[in-house]
Parts: C-alpha cells; structure tokens; sequence
C-alpha cells in the first residue's frame, strides 16, 4: 500500500506532462515536502492530461497516435514570473499558456474518455504545483522565498506520458514536438 503522500495515486495511473527542468533547483525542495507527485518520483512540470488512460489500456495503438498527434505540434518557450492558487495549492504560471491548453485539448478530443482533471473542474488551467494540501501560511512562506527566482525561461520540445507502479511514477514513453 502506499503512504499517505502517494495515496492519491493507483496502480497503473498514466499521465502525460511537459517537463520543467529549469524550475527543478528553484522548486525541488518545495514540492518535495509539500506535493505528493514530487515524493512519487514526478519532476518539475506542467501537466498536458491526468489521468490519462490505465496503463491496461494502453495497446500498440496509443503511443503511435500519441506521437502522431503530439508532433503536429511546434516547440514553444515558456516564461514564469508569477505564483497563483487554487484553495489550498500554490502554483507557477506557466506564460503564455495557449500551447498548453492546445495539447490538453487535442489529446482530450482524440481520448474523450480521458477528459483533463478526470472531469472535475470544466477549465483547463495549466500550472506547476508548488505545494498541495497546505495552509495560506505555508503557501505564503512558499511564495516568498520563489519570488526571488523568478523569472525563468523553459523550451517545451516534448511532451511525456508517465505511469505510475504503485510506489513511483516513472516515463514510459516521450513524444517530441517540431522544432
């Protein structure tokens, strides 16, 4: 069974994200004392789609439509300057997020039964988790010592589906976009 930070999380769960890398020494010890996905082995990034489709569902067919539809797509820069919030988590605003949302959207469409946020929130709000679960005071402490890192600049290039085994989320496949 898994502990409590990786409880959210089953067996054979998928998902698909851009990498942050830039943001890893800035964030690292943040999310890994206040987000779950941190602690199951997830880095720095923006989710494109979670939970995407069980890994049991995962055939010959879906990695090739995956990089079909993902490389129609061009390699964009993002800019973070600035946190937000949703009640109880603090986030990185990824800057302009139109490409984001575009992947969200072209990955849900082909897999409608893997809708963003498995359904619950009806708008798709690309961010990077800082902390999750936690009090305004914990999110206001976060948020002030980030301040003086931002911004930072990160070049998406790929999009990566991850699946998690029960105790760690590890990459199973990544799909490049155009250059």
């Amino acid at each position: 069974m898994a502990d409590d930070s990786t409880s959210r999380f089953q067996a054979g769960q998928t998902g698909l994200i851009v990498r942050v890398p830039e943001a890893e020494s800035a964030v690292r010890a943040w999310r890994e004392r206040f987000d779950p996905s941190a602690r199951a082995g997830v880095p720095a990034h923006v989710t494109v789609l979670f939970p995407f489709l069980a890994e049991s569902r995962m055939d010959s067919h879906v990695c090739p439509a995956l990089a079909d539809a993902l490389g129609k797509h061009c390699a964009f820069d993002l800019r973070f300057e600035r946190c937000g919030r949703f009640p109880g988590v603090l986030y990185l605003v990824p800057e302009p997020d139109t490409q984001l949302r575009r992947l969200t959207e072209v990955i849900a469409d082909r897999w409608p039964e893997a809708p963003p946020y498995g359904g619950k929130f009806t708008e798709i709000v690309p961010h990077l988790t800082l902390a999750d679960g936690q009090d305004d005071a914990v999110l206001d402490e976060v948020e002030a010592d980030l301040l003086g890192e931002l911004p930072f600049t990160s070049r998406v290039s790929s999009v990566d589906l991850m699946a998690y085994d029960g105790a760690q989320w590890r990459e199973r496949a990544s799909f490049a976009l155009r250059e």
